[in-house]
């Protein structure tokens, strides 16, 4: 079932990866508005899982050093050019989030995800975030930005005439359940869940713990 989900993601953005950031630029508008506050308080060495094409690589503070990995290669291509953009050092790897082979343990003061859990079948997440907690140092910080479905009734409506669009092109869905196999995780706290906008973009905050 794994494989499956990871083939069949890898083959989606094979496709869309060359007009990714086109299909994405009416939410880009908002999104670049976000990514240096959602960044700036980030240092040391980070994982930013799932990179796509590189759109937070500038956001980055100077002294940090990201490692950026994504399941697409062709993804990844594109990440480069944002890369020589950034004022920070980078590292571009192809890696599946579900299982890290060539990323070390207790190595990172951050993990960052930017849309990445949407993405992420159910079925898949406990083992990516299993996996976050693995790489990062005891006391590191994670940050998780997601999108899920508004309580408000008329918003919902409009989000689930979107939905077919961007579960056919992205694998993206918004009733994911991230934020409860995190509450449900013991090596793990929780910041802070609280949106951005609405009731719909959830930033998830919180640290590895120590014991």
């Amino acid at each position: 079932m794994r494989e499956d989900a990871t083939h069949s993601l890898a083959r989606k953005y094979r496709v869309i990866s060359w007009f990714y950031d086109i299909l994405d630029y009416p939410w880009e508008r908002q999104y670049r508005h976000w990514r240096p506050l959602f960044l700036k308080d980030v240092d040391g060495t980070v994982l930013e899982a799932g990179v796509g094409t590189g759109r937070n690589l500038r956001h980055y503070p100077l002294k940090v050093h990201v490692t950026g990995i994504d399941l697409s290669p062709e993804m990844l291509t594109i990440a480069k050019r944002s890369a020589r953009k950034a004022a920070c050092s980078v590292t571009l790897l192809q890696q599946d989030a579900v299982s890290l082979r060539d990323v070390p343990s207790d190595h990172f003061d951050w993990y960052i995800a930017t849309f990445l859990y949407c993405v992420l079948p159910d079925e898949l997440q406990p083992r990516a975030l299993e996996e976050m907690i693995r790489v990062l140092k005891p006391g590191g910080r994670f940050k998780l930005l997601e999108i899920v479905y508004s309580k408000n009734e008329n918003l919902r409506r409009r989000q689930e005439r979107v939905v077919p669009f961007v579960e056919k092109l992205y694998g993206a869905r918004f009733d994911r359940h991230t934020l409860e196999y995190l509450k449900r995780n013991d090596h793990i706290e929780i910041l802070s869940a609280r949106f951005l906008k609405a009731d719909t973009y959830l930033l998830i905050e919180g640290r590895r713990k120590t014991i």
